[in-house]
């Protein structure tokens, strides 16, 4: 089990073209579907779509530890699903790390 000192969240924005917007969203859900199925390190992955801007995204996860979050970017749907299909519609990609705190 974790602590709280180990916990670690991820939030991550991203910007696409308009004639994108449908596509990363569709990406998207289909990864947070994957990830709820298949990581049990993760704590928590929410997906969000701007909706005043639909070419605005943000997810918001949590990770129970380092190996955790290593193991995530190591899956195959990671692999297949925001590195190979999302990552190169973005034109714009802000990941920040941070540790929980209460």
């Amino acid at each position: 089990m974790s602590t709280t000192a180990e916990i670690i969240c991820v939030a991550a924005e991203w910007r696409t073209r308009p004639e994108h917007a449908d596509t990363v969203r569709h990406l998207m859900q289909e990864a947070a579907a994957a990830v709820r199925a298949h990581e049990p390190g993760n704590l928590l992955y929410v997906a969000h779509q701007d909706p005043k801007d639909p070419t605005h995204f943000l997810f918001y996860e949590q990770y129970a530890n380092q190996a955790a979050l290593d193991a995530h970017v190591a899956s195959a749907h990671y692999k297949d699903l925001v590195a190979g299909q999302i990552v190169p519609l973005l034109t714009e990609r802000n990941v920040k790390l941070y540790k929980l705190l209460a």
